[in-house]
């Protein structure tokens, strides 16, 4: 395929990549945010999504993007439980539907998530997998996919690409308690987390305190009676910080670092570039991020991936876990460089988080607010607030992104919308 033909954008959130599929509850809740795929659409792409996108939000889009309604799909796929994507288009009935939309011009598939069911959907309708050639060339990647979006196997890659790591050790469920005592006897807390988890789904953070006087260790089901978890020391953490880079066949590209917002170890939003408390972390970060990257190309992997890091009070950098796949920042990002592509800002800082209404609110109504305090984003200066996501389905828990010429413009821009949105707690 070239770079202008089509892309199927296949918003997969209910993959088996990081999470285990009986995590129904998580996985759904994860697939909200598939309407932020819709900022990657170009025209003659096809969109299928899991959950259905607003006509006020699409036109929103399609306003800020340039994209003639007309030229695209959207292929809303009816709910069907915690089963991958491409099932539920089959059991819809749309596997065809999507074929011929995609037609005979040369489309690839975009998944969210490099996984077998995405693959074998591509070589069911004819398709292949973006930014590979083949069918075959992604499928060879597959199996270091699903290696290094686990936490036992990036510990092990990690290690042996001389990356710095927490102590800790791996082991099945049964024997994490005697781990993470013994490993509370040289450290202040632990931190035991699933093997195959994301955004925090199923961490732990224990204390000594938690495990006296006969308490045992309470784990989350994830992962089932055997699963492998990984024990870490608890670090003084400062921040919490990640890069994402890009696998290619002319090598490992650096795209973009910043600083996740976190509460107890969970994901919950993300600003770029890195903050002035980090930068000196940045060099070792990218020299790590490359390695990886070449790890991840000698095994035939191409596309996005991402490095996470923790810095400790001392401001030393420990690689944490890796994300081979489309992060939650690989769609915002592509969204900044296009929305202030030849505006009057070249090089933008920006933010995605999320607040909570006091009252619910429909799309329209909080793009009203948005533009009537002047916090609408404004083409031309490419700056302004972005209502990346859709409407909540509660019209309450808002994901947003802020871009701005520097950090300090994206702080001010979110404390005036906290106001302007009575975020609770803000």
């Amino acid at each position: 395929m070239t770079e202008t033909s089509p892309i199927v954008v296949f918003a997969n959130f209910l993959s088996d990549l990081a999470v285990d599929l009986n995590e129904g509850q998580i996985l759904t809740q994860w697939a909200q945010q598939a309407p932020r795929k819709a900022w990657l659409l170009r025209p003659g792409d096809v969109f299928v999504t899991p959950v259905p996108l607003s006509r006020e939000f699409l036109r929103y889009v399609y306003d800020l993007t340039g994209v003639p309604p007309e030229s695209v799909a959207v292929v809303e796929v009816p709910p069907a439980g915690a089963v991958p994507l491409a099932r539920a288009v089959r059991e819809a009935g749309l596997a065809e539907h999507v074929r011929a939309l995609a037609g005979d011009r040369g489309a690839a598939l975009l998944p969210t998530a490099l996984d077998a069911s995405a693959i074998a959907f591509a070589r069911d309708i004819g398709l292949a997998v973006h930014p590979y050639p083949t069918v075959e060339a992604a499928e060879v990647a597959l199996q270091m996919t699903m290696l290094l979006n686990t936490k036992t196997g990036f510990r092990e890659t990690a290690g042996q690409l001389g990356m710095r790591l927490p102590a800790g050790r791996m082991c099945r469920r049964p024997e994490a308690e005697g781990v993470a005592r013994e490993l509370l006897r040289d450290h202040g807390g632990v931190v035991v987390k699933p093997d195959r988890s994301a955004g925090g789904h199923g961490m732990r953070f224990v204390s000594r305190d938690d495990l006296r006087g006969g308490a045992t260790l309470q784990l989350d089901t994830v992962g089932g009676p055997e699963g492998l978890w990984v024990v870490e020391e608890c670090l003084d953490v400062a921040e919490s910080v990640s890069i994402q880079l890009e696998a290619t066949a002319s090598g490992t590209h650096a795209l973009f670092s910043g600083a996740m917002r976190t509460a107890q170890g969970s994901f919950t939003g993300y600003a770029s570039p890195l903050p002035p408390s980090c930068a000196h972390v940045a060099d070792e970060l990218e020299e790590w991020g490359r390695a990886l990257g070449r790890h991840l190309i000698d095994h035939g992997y191409a596309g996005p991936f991402g490095l996470d890091a923790l810095v400790d009070a001392d401001g030393v950098g420990y690689a944490s876990e890796s994300n081979i796949r489309r992060t939650a920042t690989t769609t915002p990002h592509a969204m900044v460089l296009r929305l202030t592509a030849g505006s009057a800002n070249a090089h933008p800082a920006w933010s995605v988080s999320k607040g909570r209404t006091r009252s619910p609110m429909d799309f329209e109504g909080a793009l009203a607010g948005l533009r009537a305090s002047r916090l609408a984003f404004d083409p031309e200066r490419g700056e302004g607030v972005v209502l990346y996501a859709d409407a909540p389905p509660d019209g309450r828990s808002w994901r947003y992104a802020v871009i701005a010429r520097s950090a300090g413009d994206v702080e001010e821009q979110e404390a005036t919308l906290a106001e302007v949105f009575e975020f609770e707690g803000g």
